[in-house]
């Protein structure tokens, strides 16, 4: 799941998280989404952290259609949902209509699929829920039910947290990516523990901050193997 660190507060901010739901609008789209902190703590709730990586592929205009898209820790499902909007896309040939959009895979752990599943379903319209599969991940654990090498981007927002599932996180990474393979993810940097998560990251992997939204204080870091800094 996506698991970042929380502290109760009477601000606006934690009434955001109790919130039952939360309203965002992306890709001329008006996305509504279930939040159940009561029952699944923070994997159930929308962090800056994904917001602030839904516009950056919005804005940035980063082409998703055609392409194999996966997101880990996905919790409330808003970065996949933006990720399938982002990757619509159909051509016309011999008066034939075909369908090109984004094939996209939002995961995290079985305890959360049926709230992550509800929240997909109802915020795709229905050409596009195809296109979105949501699927279980456990880090390091479900590897062989995905094809290895086979995403052009791994989307991950705010997954980067618990220390003891650093490891895993890094196989996972290594195992569904190929030579050609952007990841990105954003995150807030709370904690040391944080920092040691990017050096071993940047063990593995060419990393670059892209992206930095300051009125969040959230990064946004691609990583791809070997020396590569291609363009999208």
């Amino acid at each position: 799941m996506a698991l970042v660190p929380y502290e109760e507060g009477a601000g606006w901010g934690a009434r955001q998280l109790h919130s039952p739901s939360a309203t965002y609008r992306f890709a001329s789209h008006t996305i509504r989404l279930k939040q159940d902190w009561r029952r699944l703590g923070v994997a159930a709730v929308v962090w800056d952290a994904a917001v602030v990586l839904c516009a950056y592929l919005e804005v940035g205009g980063i082409d998703l259609r055609d392409r194999s898209v996966i997101e880990l820790g996905a919790g409330t499902g808003l970065l996949g949902i933006v990720a399938t909007l982002l990757g619509k896309g159909f051509f016309c040939l011999f008066k034939a209509i075909y369908n090109c959009s984004a094939h996209v895979t939002i995961t995290d752990r079985a305890a959360a699929l049926e709230f992550l599943e509800s929240n997909v379903q109802a915020n795709l319209p229905s050409e596009l829920r195809p296109r979105a599969v949501v699927k279980e991940l456990t880090w390091g654990k479900d590897l062989g039910n995905f094809p290895p090498g086979a995403f052009d981007f791994i989307l991950g927002a705010d997954i980067v947290y618990l220390e003891e599932t650093f490891a895993e996180l890094l196989q996972t990474l290594e195992y569904l990516c190929s030579e050609q393979t952007v990841i990105l993810l954003s995150c807030r940097i709370r904690y040391e523990r944080d920092h040691k998560f990017l050096k071993m990251l940047r063990g593995r992997f060419s990393v670059y901050e892209v992206h930095y939204d300051s009125s969040k204080d959230v990064h946004i870091y691609k990583a791809q193997r070997g020396s590569r800094k291609d363009d999208f």
